[in-house]
């Protein structure tokens, strides 16, 4: 099963303070072990919501909003994608991540991945294939 590990932004995160070089090394360490353990595929951080974008669908209405997004409440600063058996199999990996921001409080946020088997009969023969195609080449 494939999970996505979502790291929730704190202030500092999205002011754009970067961690410092302990916490790097520190999550660089739980980052070999689960490679070493062969259940990371992807793991990045993405920028402040201040140097994104929102693009709100409303019909045939689409439109673009600029950061920052101070009307949300919880916003992301990273993932993780991994696979692993189950759930709690994520969530014992995850228990030991190590907070990069001491100061704040925060969480992440553990979800499966849909796989093509989840969709059932509205899928047909062809799109499942495309999709294990795809799924091949890390594409999904």
């Amino acid at each position: 099963m494939r999970f996505m590990v979502i790291t929730k932004a704190t202030a500092n995160s999205e002011a754009g303070v970067q961690p410092a070089t302990e916490e790097f090394e520190t999550v660089g360490k739980f980052i070999e072990e689960m490679v070493d353990a062969g259940v990371l595929l992807a793991a990045e951080g993405i920028t402040p919501s201040s140097q994104g974008v929102r693009i709100y669908f409303d019909g045939e209405k689409k439109t673009v909003v600029d950061g920052p997004f101070t009307e949300t409440k919880e916003l992301i600063a990273g993932f993780f994608l991994v696979e692993v058996k189950s759930l709690e199999e994520c969530v014992e990996w995850f228990k030991r991540f190590p907070q990069m921001d001491k100061g704040e409080p925060t969480n992440i946020e553990i979800r499966r991945v849909y796989g093509a088997e989840d969709f059932g009969d509205n899928m047909t023969a062809e799109q499942r294939e495309a999709v294990v195609e795809r799924d091949a080449k890390g594409i999904w």
